[in-house]
């Protein structure tokens, strides 16, 4: 079935607990379905969906204008004319149409969802570049961008609406793509967006507090996260770090058949040992412990060496857990060995920007835990002295900025940390990330009543250039920060064209290349 294959309402509705219907009385085909008014066309059924910020039922005459034929609603609505069909969740019923409309297209390949607090991203950017490398045509959904074959399209949100999703999976198959790797967010599995994915393999790597603000509470973020392994079909797999307390805890919580890993703990079936960084760039053993079936095959007794392309101590535990999912899948071990060796990274994602007489590093910085492992990286590597450039996360309240801050300060001494320099990004930024004038409190105090300068600027521009003046050879730059850095590598590179002219323009901005955030 081709996408925009008209559907008979009935049909389209079976999957649905209708609590009442209004207006109804013949049958309705419908060539389209839609959440938000505006994209309504003619013949489309509208799903007034219930937001954090607006309500769709008050946008129902607006979709009937755009030429609405029908409506899912969870209240009826007064003076509309339409067929409305009540349910008790629209957020639920919109993944069910959503998956039906688009005839499944999950179940019509293999899909392999990726959860975490952090590393979504760059697992499966690594695990994309493995099936590539033996030939596959993949598709990967994520936070950076949607990728379908050779086509590539920049995500508005990590996982994307169920709708979106569904339709995303229906362009795969009918480009003949038969591996998806997708990242899956807390927000999607809270908010219905995944119900009706069929996923083959899932994986959980880490857990910590990035997003208890939007969830309401610890607990509420746990259940959001930990569904996706708890909900797991089975006959598939769920890939477990028990290096994290609170994952383990699940291993007897699903019923896919399990495969624990750790980096650290020789307890689970695949692990790592002989760890070392070279120039900040890991090599480890994997071990696997024991024969484990995984489709239909026996993955046997082994260990093999891993070479990362890629720098930072973040790096080994996506690394692992990409590895252990390609070993699920059946990958060889010397295609999982070389594309980890040629995996070149995900941009800002302690990224290395610039490699000569100093290094100049770009890091997303989101939350302690990166913080955390970033900061624990660039303790091992020797250099002269680090610059540390810090964006002020706008927008996030202070908890998160202060949580930022205190990680900073309790880095100070091991990293003999004596200046940071910190940017409110003004200019960089927009509404929707701009730093409180509490948010930029919290973080001064903090840094301030450690004995740390900070000098503050207004714009990320003159931060970056204030300290790459001041960078002398065999020095480290970290560039850190969220929205607020986005802009940082083009900058700092900007700056170093004018200073070092010799250098090839091509060989200097080859890091920006098909970059999404500049």
């Amino acid at each position: 079935m081709k996408v925009g294959v008209n559907m008979n309402i009935k049909e389209l509705l079976e999957p649905l607990n209708i609590i009442k219907e209004k207006n109804f009385t013949d049958d309705i085909e419908i060539k389209g379905i839609a959440y938000h008014s505006k994209r309504v066309e003619k013949e489309f059924i509208y799903v007034a969906i219930k937001g954090y910020i607006t309500d769709g039922h008050k946008y129902v005459k607006d979709a009937e204008r755009n030429g609405a034929v029908a409506v899912i609603v969870e209240d009826f609505v007064e003076e509309c004319a339409l067929p409305q069909f009540k349910v008790a969740n629209s957020r639920e019923s919109l993944s069910k149409i959503s998956a039906k409309f688009h005839n499944y297209p999950s179940e019509e390949m293999k899909v392999i969802g990726v959860t975490a607090t952090n590393g979504k991203t760059t697992t499966t950017y690594m695990l994309n570049q493995i099936y590539e490398s033996m030939g596959y045509k993949t598709g990967l959904v994520g936070s950076v961008m949607n990728k379908v074959g050779e086509k590539f399209v920049p995500s508005e949100l990590t996982t994307p609406e169920s709708l979106d999703l569904q339709k995303l999976f229906r362009e795969m198959r009918d480009e003949d793509i038969s591996i998806a790797l997708m990242e899956v967010s807390s927000s999607a599995l809270e908010l219905y967006r995944v119900n009706d994915v069929d996923y083959d393999i899932v994986s959980f790597n880490n857990f910590s507090r990035e997003h208890i603000d939007q969830h309401g509470s610890f607990e509420k973020y746990w259940e959001a996260k930990s569904s996706l392994v708890r909900n797991a079909k089975k006959g598939s797999y769920a890939l477990l770090n028990i290096d994290d307390e609170h994952i383990r805890t699940l291993v007897d919580k699903t019923d896919a058949y399990v495969v624990t890993y750790s980096t650290r703990s020789d307890e689970a079936m695949i692990y790592v040992k002989d760890l070392e960084l070279v120039k900040g760039r890991a090599k480890f053993t994997v071990v696997i412990k024991e024969d484990y079936p995984a489709f239909g095959k026996i993955i046997n007794k082994n260990e093999f060496e891993i070479n990362l392309g890629i720098p930072g101590l973040h790096s080994v535990e996506n690394a692992m857990v990409a590895t252990v999912i390609a070993l699920t899948d059946g990958v060889p071990v010397d295609v999982i060995q070389r594309g980890l060796s040629d995996f070149a990274g995900v941009e800002r994602r302690f990224e290395y920007i610039y490699e000569r007489d100093f290094l100049i590093i770009d890091d997303h910085f989101a939350n302690l835990k990166n913080i955390n492992v970033s900061l624990e990286t660039l303790s091992q590597i020797s250099c002269n002295n680090l610059h540390l450039i810090y964006a002020i996360r706008g927008n996030r309240g202070v908890t998160v900025n202060r949580e930022n801050a205190e990680a900073l300060v309790a880095w100070k001494d091991k990293l003999k940390l004596k200046e940071i320099v910190g940017t409110k990004s003004i200019g960089s930024v927009t509404s929707k990330d701009t730093v409180s004038e509490e948010e930029e409190k919290v973080f001064t105090d903090i840094i301030k009543s450690a004995g740390i300068k900070l000098t503050l600027f207004d714009k990320l521009d003159d931060a970056i250039n204030y300290t790459l003046k001041k960078t002398n050879e065999n020095d480290i730059v970290l560039l850190a920060g969220c929205q607020g850095m986005d802009n940082g590598a083009k900058i700092a590179l900007d700056y170093i064209h004018q200073a070092k002219p010799t250098i090839r323009v091509e060989e200097l901005y080859k890091p920006l290349r098909g970059r999404a955030s500049n």
